[in-house]
């Protein structure tokens, strides 16, 4: 089987930033595989494509540049937030709200955004919601760990369900290991 739109994926990798003797960001080892669907949306595009028709124990080793992974900086991305906004009944989290600290925050929309607090004063607090990886070129050296069909639930909910990758196929998961993160039962 290769890798191809709906099959569920495992892969174990290292992820650096594309510069000489650059530290591991990121190691997922193949006991605790990162596992998704191909193609569902969820992942940088350029990281699936090269991933693309790769087998079972293929090895994979690419650089994606900053444009194709999370974009440059942007000044954009740096806001001030009235600091009432982040008031809950009536009193500020000390403890939250500091310098360097991120805090998770949603948009308008209904977005999920995490911010690093890069600045606060009495009235306003800056944030910077530039990805943490923006402006990075990055490094990817891993292996193909498994590769199966999803289930028809899993392609109509876009994401892998807890029991498909806890190992708990058997039946035998706990309440908490067959709910997944969208709250659908598996």
């Amino acid at each position: 089987m290769v890798i191809s739109e709906d099959k569920v994926v495992s892969v174990a990798y290292e992820l650096k930033y594309n510069k000489e003797n650059s530290p591991i960001i990121e190691k997922v080892e193949v006991e605790k595989p990162m596992t998704f669907i191909f193609g569902s949306g969820n992942l940088l595009k350029d990281f699936e494509a090269n991933l693309k028709n790769l087998k079972t124990g293929d090895s994979f080793d690419f650089v994606l540049t900053s444009e194709q992974a999370y974009g440059p900086r942007t000044e954009e991305a740096k806001v001030q937030i009235p600091i009432n906004a982040f008031e809950v009944n009536g009193k500020i989290d000390e403890n939250l709200l500091k310098v360097g600290n991120q805090v998770p925050m949603m948009d308008q929309a209904g977005n999920r955004l995490n911010g690093i607090v890069l600045e606060i004063n009495d009235e306003h607090v800056k944030m910077d919601f530039n990805h943490p990886l923006a402006g990075e070129d990055l490094h990817f050296k891993g292996v193909v760990a498994e590769i199966r069909e999803a289930t028809e639930e899993e392609k109509s909910h876009g994401h892998i369900h807890a029991h498909s990758s806890c190992g708990c196929d058997s039946g035998e998961c706990s309440t908490e290991d067959s709910v997944d993160s969208c709250g659908c039962g598996c």
